[in-house]
């Protein structure tokens, strides 16, 4: 039984290996992706570029921690080109771990804002997250709840639901704090809203909406596009019905998180990972993956109707960099807390 266990884990946990047709009469160029996002909309947008350029784009998938894991034991001898990763944390350690290389690209410093690009020109975002509160206003008085740190509040008691110390959004979100606040500030923020947490912490963002809308907890912290994308019925009617009892609360200004893409060091094809890397920050690339997964492009709101009710949103001012740096004192501050 053990053994089939293992050969089932094993079966679910390989990567998607995916390769787009190119024209016969096209060269055999090929960028070798390695892919911690997991939506089948991307392949739309690396088609475009293979159909522009001639290029073959060829993706593995896997989790974020698995692909980093990957490059480091495999070094010189890694196949892969490019490398995608959600959140702030991921790229900058992939950054810090060397498992990327700097580039030269005036495309990607013009169309990639300040603040969501690495200053020694390693990686480069791609897409925006916002993380929001989603509330159930039968619960709790949502006009009394303007900032992640309302959560903190004792009128909260048993009310909050969050997801595990795990997740990198949370960390992030935590390493936004203590850059914004100050460590202290952020520490007292921390100690009340844990004491308020209806245990035990959720394994992700879709079941916190659900417990909120079935009022086990009033309030918790999801990134925006899950609770679009159970709006937009993605997820099924019954998950639309129940984000239809929630209402979302973006905090101004408003952390935000990223998916980003870097050239991995050992790239065999780094000129044309430069060029597919371009492409994906792009106006047209960048717009391309976010539209369909209801994240934000780089430089505009999501035009989708469902993402258009939560209103606009402002970005606070701390940078992606500043995110990962402070990641390591996030994760012991949340220990500390008792967010496990």
């Amino acid at each position: 039984m053990a053994n089939l266990k293992k050969l089932i884990f094993s079966a679910l946990t390989l990567p998607f290996l995916f390769n787009l047709n190119i024209p016969s009469n096209s060269s055999q160029r090929e960028v070798k992706v390695f892919s911690g996002r997991h939506y089948n909309t991307d392949r739309g947008v690396y088609k475009k570029f293979a159909d522009k350029t001639g290029i073959k784009v060829r993706l593995i998938e896997a989790a974020g921690i698995s692909l980093l894991e990957r490059l480091r034991r495999e070094g010189k001898n890694s196949q892969a080109d490019l490398i995608l990763l959600v959140d702030a944390a991921r790229i900058t350690n992939a950054a810090k771990a060397d498992l990327l290389q700097s580039i030269e690209s005036s495309s990607l410093e013009n169309d990639v804002p300040n603040g969501l690009k690495d200053p020694d020109k390693k990686w480069y975002a791609l897409t925006r997250r916002v993380r929001v509160m989603v509330a159930n206003p039968k619960v709790v008085d949502i006009k009394k709840i303007n900032d992640y740190a309302d959560l903190a509040d004792p009128s909260l008691k048993g009310k909050v639901c969050l997801r595990n110390r795990k997740s990198p959004y949370n960390q992030s979100l935590v390493a936004n704090q203590i850059v914004n606040k100050g460590q202290e500030a952020t520490k007292t923020w921390l100690n009340g809203m844990i004491s308020n947490v209806s245990k035990p912490f959720f394994p992700g963002d879709i079941s916190i909406v659900r417990a909120v809308a079935k009022k086990k907890c009033g309030i918790g912290i999801v990134n925006h596009y899950y609770v679009a994308r159970m709006l937009a019925g993605i997820n099924g009617n019954r998950d639309r019905l129940y984000a239809k009892r929630t209402t979302v609360l973006t905090p101004s200004p408003a952390h935000v998180n990223i998916s980003a893409g870097g050239v991995a060091k050992y790239a065999t094809n780094k000129a044309d990972a430069i060029k597919l890397l371009e492409f994906l920050a792009s106006p047209e690339g960048s717009k391309g993956l976010a539209a369909p997964t209801f994240e934000h492009p780089l430089k505009e709101v999501n035009q989708n109707e469902v993402v258009k009710n939560f209103g606009e949103f402002t970005p606070d001012e701390v940078t992606v960099e500043d995110l990962g740096n402070k990641n390591s004192m996030a994760i012991r501050m949340m220990k500390e807390a008792g967010w496990y």
